[in-house]
Parts: C-alpha cells; structure tokens; sequence
C-alpha cells in the first residue's frame, strides 16, 4: 500500500532560482501579531483602571485642615516634613485616585490655594483630604 505523499517525500527542497532565500527573522515577521487597531490595547487598560470617588469633607474636617496648613505655614522656616494625601483627578474619566505625598513643604500658594513641595509636587488646598507630620505632636489633632 502507498501512503498519500510517497512520490514526492523524499524529493529535495525547492530553491527558488529567480528569488532569494529568506532569512528566518523575516519569514518570522510575517506571522507575528500585529495590531490592527492602534491604541486599543491602551484604551482596553484605561477603561479597566479603576478609580476612586472623590470625598467630601464637613465643615469640621475642613477647618481641621486649615488649622494645619496655618501651623506649617507658621513653622516654614524649619522645613517640616509632611504627609499628605489628596485627591488625584482622572484626565480621562470620572473619579480618581488618592495619593499621599511624603515630603517637605516649600510654600503654601493662598491665592491659588496650593502646596508646593520641595520636590515639585503642586497640591490643591481643595483636593486634600488628610495631613499628617511631626510639626503637629505638639498640637491637638
């Protein structure tokens, strides 16, 4: 009995005489996946980042807080280092994130109501949601 493919089996490889031999990463290149819609998978990841909702704070906590930014404001001289944590709004969607920044406070803008720290992070007065640090052992929370 004869197998299907016994003619032509043992036959040598075909070289092609009018074109050149192609080099594995090439003949490699054409079965890899490419991306038919470009930024999909970026948009994919964005959609199932989640995100936090934003806190609103009562008149007590909020006074809370301007009583401490008023102390570090008052000690800026000694460079205190301070926690804090803030509300991070998504560029893309609703909602955000809370970050909390450790580091030490280089001035307290009023006018366009931000932290600035020494290593550049710009914080809105109304985006935090806590402040923490040593400068305020001394004071009642």
């Amino acid at each position: 009995m004869t197998e299907k493919y016994d003619d032509i089996i043992n036959l040598p490889h075909y070289v092609s005489k009018t074109r050149p031999h192609m080099t594995a990463i090439d003949r490699a290149a054409q079965f890899s996946p490419f991306a038919a819609l470009t930024g999909y998978d970026a948009e994919v990841k964005e959609t199932a980042s989640l995100t936090d909702e934003r806190v609103e704070l009562d008149e007590y906590m909020k006074d809370a807080l301007s009583h401490k930014l008023q102390i570090i404001e008052d000690r800026l001289a000694e460079h205190p280092e301070i926690e804090i944590t803030y509300f991070q709004p998504d560029a893309k969607k609703n909602g955000g994130a809370y970050v909390t920044a450790i580091s030490i406070v280089k001035k307290i803008d009023k006018y366009k109501r931000v932290v600035v720290m020494t290593d550049g992070i710009v914080i809105s007065i109304d985006e935090i949601i806590s402040i923490d640090g040593q400068i305020f052992e001394g004071f009642i929370k």
